[in-house]
């Protein structure tokens, strides 16, 4: 049977299942979701070895442009490039080896080269690289490092009692290290950018298999970079920190004013809401970034444990230095981020408080103002009755004037009519109709509002 490779074997899978088993159709994600763990892997080196390791922050379009930047690489010693969605790939070149992953926020490139040397740090693997290449790759280094692998003979080191040996490697600086991966091999930094502008692991084999040794080196480097993506956050937690105390000045100052009995609570709800915005502003600007420091710090532990550090007397594990500045750091980055929440919750409180308050005032407001209403239209009222109680006598004059009118229409065609009496009759018939109809168009208006 002929090996496949590649989008090929997933191919020759599908139709080796369909043919031997009559099963549903596959879902879409399955083979790419089952491969996933096997994506990322570490190289399978040879010993010794030397490492060179870059991480780089880009943004969107250098991204873009990265995979056309290493299919150039490719092309210029016959190696197929990666897919063009790839996030990871690793290729043998001539003189070196190199892999290279995409993560979310930066891209990471190992290389790696097996030739004899007489330092760990003379000759580093990056030199084996093309120099127009490497200059031209895209984005901002991060971390650059530098790594070894050499048997313990020859750098001369014979007993972790006398670490002298070493110093001459990391430039007098003090070391830490510990023996790692159950014995198999002592690691050794110093945790300095050195004058080439690189850090240095150097990694003594006891007794390393290949495959350890690309762990172990993957491990280191997930250390260094996760440890400094980690502290990006600091310097904001840093900055944040006195518009923290700023805003927390400024909530007490308008909360201690609300309990004032001749507050302007109109003006207060201002300052409050002008103070929520800039709180929520500076929560949404950098709640990203203490996320992802607190993921990060989470993987540098998780890396530290895959070590097995085992103590070499007399110097910090690199554990212990990390955690000895990582800590605390991070938990500057998680105080502010909780301090920020908790003061959003505060202000929030406190505008809803404020609103109560002038809830309550409007509503009082509103309460006097339909008392007095109602007063103004029961005077009203009053007024109407005592002018519907004018306007009917005068109604009652006019038609009595009326009727002694016709009386002395009626006196003067002969009739006789006595005009005085049948007009003073008149006037009280006429109140009572007036009386009546005024009290029946009443209960017509009464029954319409009904």
């Amino acid at each position: 049977m002929p090996v496949c490779s590649g989008n090929n074997t997933l191919l020759f899978i599908r139709i080796l299942v369909a043919t031997l088993f009559q099963l549903p159709p596959n879902h879409p994600q399955r083979f790419v979701l089952h491969n996933e763990v096997h994506a990322r892997a570490s190289s399978i080196l040879s010993l010794p070895v030397r490492a060179s390791y870059l991480a780089l922050s880009l943004t969107s379009s250098e991204k873009t442009q990265e995979r056309k930047h290493l299919t150039t690489l490719c092309e210029r010693f016959g190696t197929v490039p990666p897919e063009p969605d790839a996030d990871h790939f690793s290729a043998n070149f001539d003189s070196f080896q190199m892999s290279w992953e995409q993560h979310g926020e930066f891209s990471t490139y190992g290389f790696y080269a097996y030739d004899s040397i007489t330092e760990p740090f003379a000759d580093p693997a990056l030199k084996n690289v093309p120099v127009d290449w490497l200059a031209q790759i895209n984005g901002q280094v991060i971390v650059a490092a530098h790594a070894s692998v050499v048997a313990a003979a020859d750098i001369h080191y014979r007993d972790e009692t006398d670490l002298s040996p070493l110093s001459a490697h990391f430039a007098g600086n003090p070391i830490v290290g510990s023996k790692v991966t159950g014995g198999a091999a002592s690691v050794f930094t110093d945790f300095r950018i050195h004058v080439d502008g690189f850090s240095r692991f150097l990694v003594v084999n006891h007794d390393l298999r290949t495959a350890q040794a690309g762990r172990l080196l993957h491990r280191l480097f997930d250390i260094e970079i996760y440890r400094v993506m980690a502290l990006l956050a600091f310097p904001i937690a840093r900055k944040l920190y006195p518009e923290l105390k700023k805003a927390d000045r400024q909530l007490y100052t308008i909360t201690n004013s609300m309990t004032q009995p001749d507050n302007d609570d109109a003006k207060l709800l201002d300052e409050l809401t002008a103070l929520a915005a800039e709180v929520e502003n500076h929560i949404s600007s950098h709640q990203f970034r203490f996320a992802a420091a607190s993921a990060y710090y989470q993987l540098v532990g998780q890396r530290l444990e895959d070590l097995r550090e085992v103590r070499i007397q007399g110097i910090q594990t690199l554990g212990e230095f990390i955690k000895r500045r990582l800590e605390p750091a991070m938990n500057t980055c998680n105080s502010i981020s909780h301090r920020y929440t908790l003061i959003s919750e505060r202000v929030s409180n406190a505008s809803q408080l404020l609103r109560t308050k002038v809830d309550i005032i409007i509503e009082r407001q509103n309460q006097g103002l339909l008392s007095s209403m109602a007063l103004r239209a029961k005077m009203q009222l009053r007024m109407q009755q005592t002018v519907e109680g004018i306007s009917m006598v005068a109604i009652t004059y006019y038609a009595a004037n009326l009727v002694g009118k016709i009386a002395e229409a009626a006196h003067s065609l002969g009739w006789h009519v006595n005009v005085e009496l049948v007009e003073g009759l008149s006037i009280p018939v006429i109140f009572l109709i007036v009386g009546i109809g005024t009290k029946r168009l009443h209960k017509m208006i009464a029954n319409t509002t009904e």
